[in-house]
């Protein structure tokens, strides 16, 4: 029986939070700065920090994995149980740069608890989150008397998220073999608002190009040719206006081939959200919205793939005027992609489009960078599922679900370990990722560590990898 008992499992986090706060502390004090090249000892001593607490915390396995960067952190817990799931739990202990100069309150990586916030870089993104996961997984082992997890558990604490994981694909295919999981479940996101628990289902892809155009060998004059030979500049324009058609959608042919489309539940659920819209545009430092008809401000942002020209120039921006055709022009453009949509075709599609638009005596480049592949939990997810019973009950009310608009490592987990990615965190908007005074909330710390204390026996009760899954 691995059911864990709520009243012994908060029972045990009242024993010993008070222990698990002073350590978070500590770790918090080391300034992890992975974007900061003077900062790389510190980024090792934390590695090194988590390692030896794993090992305090019972993990047979924990050791610092090398990279072409900054040390990542593995460790592993067998069950013991035959037919148990494997599980991947994903961090990052790199944090952001801070200094008490940049408008912080106190020193950022001095942590004060003030209330029931504790202050530090990296309370909330990412340490905060990861850490909560031993203290769970402590209560988890008490409550229900194993002398090891109901999962097989595995933990890959990345240290270079900061800094856009450039060496994170390369780590987990050098280490796939030991990565085997059946489920992925993410600790580096958050929730709608403290009074509003929610689980992020999804996050979207990205792929980008810049589209370099060629007309004349070089600029020429206006008056004596213009009007008579093609522009770059005026083609670039054309593009861009191209891009969308009346109902803002995406027009390049094959785009949204595959794309999954929301469901009505998944709407209502989206609409249960107390969603202000006029906050969110201050927020956004935005006049209006505008996106695909049809759809709701949330949905545009969580479930729709889009396409974004992030930059147009060529010809001359100097003062005053020179009459010119120039001879070039480039656009960058970006396109955030949603579940179903397959990232090369996607970037085929878009080539094809732009090839066809251009007129006789423009040539083009178009190059692309890495791509991002999109990810998503359906709602009847048997792992979802148990992920909301365990933070219904930590929370005691209700979980509703949002989607990420952006793009994370969450994608090279699943492209490459090939499993189901989840996502389990704690953290609010207020809590000021990346910003001055980043916090986390007390007592939604001490939530994530209950949701985590239930989740590992519900998982094991009711999680079975379907044919497909991993």
């Amino acid at each position: 029986m691995t059911k864990t008992p709520d009243s012994a499992v908060r029972s045990f986090i009242d024993q010993h939070e008070a222990a698990f706060l002073a350590d978070l502390t500590d770790w918090l004090r080391i300034p992890s700065i992975g974007a900061d090249p003077e900062r790389a000892g510190d980024v090792r001593r934390s590695a090194d920090w988590l390692v030896a607490k794993l090992r305090e915390t019972g993990f047979p396995v924990a050791e610092v994995w090398e990279t072409d960067g900054l040390p990542a952190v593995f460790a592993e817990w067998p069950s013991g149980e035959a037919d148990a799931p494997t599980v991947l739990l994903y961090g990052h202990h790199d944090v952001q740069p801070a200094a008490k100069a940049d408008g912080w309150d106190t020193e950022p990586f001095e942590p004060v608890v003030v209330g029931n916030r504790l202050y530090a870089r990296g309370a909330a993104d990412d340490k905060g989150q990861v850490f909560f996961h031993t203290l769970g997984l402590r209560a988890h082992l008490a409550a229900t008397g194993r002398t090891s997890p109901a999962v097989n558990l595995k933990l890959l604490i990345e240290g270079e998220e900061e800094s856009g994981s450039p060496n994170f694909g390369a780590l987990l295919r050098r280490e796939a073999s030991r990565l085997t999981a059946d489920l992925v479940f993410v600790s580096d996101t958050g929730m709608w608002s403290e009074s509003t628990p929610t689980i992020c289902t999804g996050m979207r892809g990205k792929a980008d190009c810049q589209i370099d155009l060629f007309g004349p060998d070089s600029d020429i004059h206006s008056g004596s040719f213009g009007g008579a030979v093609p522009n770059p500049a005026t083609t670039a324009a054309e593009l861009a206006a191209a891009l969308h058609d009346g109902d803002r959608r995406v027009a390049v042919p094959g785009f949204y081939d595959g794309v999954i489309e929301l469901t009505e539940r998944e709407r209502e659920l989206f609409a249960k959200l107390p969603f202000d819209e006029a906050a969110w545009l201050t927020t956004a430092k935005s006049h209006g919205t505008q996106g695909e008809a049809g759809y709701s401000t949330l949905e545009r942002v969580w479930a729709r793939p889009t396409a974004e020209v992030n930059g147009i120039w060529g010809g001359y921006t100097g003062p005053g005027s020179k009459t010119i055709v120039p001879a070039q022009a480039h656009l960058k453009i970006s396109f955030r992609l949603v579940a179903g949509q397959d990232t090369e075709r996607v970037e085929q599609a878009i080539a094809d489009w732009v090839a066809a638009q251009l007129p006789a005596g423009i040539r083009h480049e178009i190059t692309f960078r890495a791509a991002t592949r999109p990810c998503l939990t359906p709602l009847d997810h048997p792992a979802l599922r148990s992920t909301v019973r365990a933070m219904e009950r930590a929370f005691e009310q209700e979980i509703l679900f949002t989607r990420e608009g952006g793009s994370g490592p969450a994608a090279d987990l699943q492209d490459v370990l090939g499993a189901p990615v989840l996502f389990l965190g704690i953290s609010v908007p207020s809590d000021g990722w990346h910003s001055v005074n980043e916090k986390v909330e007390l007592d939604l710390l001490r939530k994530g560590v209950e949701a985590a204390a239930y989740l590992w026996g519900d998982l094991a009760e009711n999680y079975r990898p379907a044919a497909g899954d991993h």
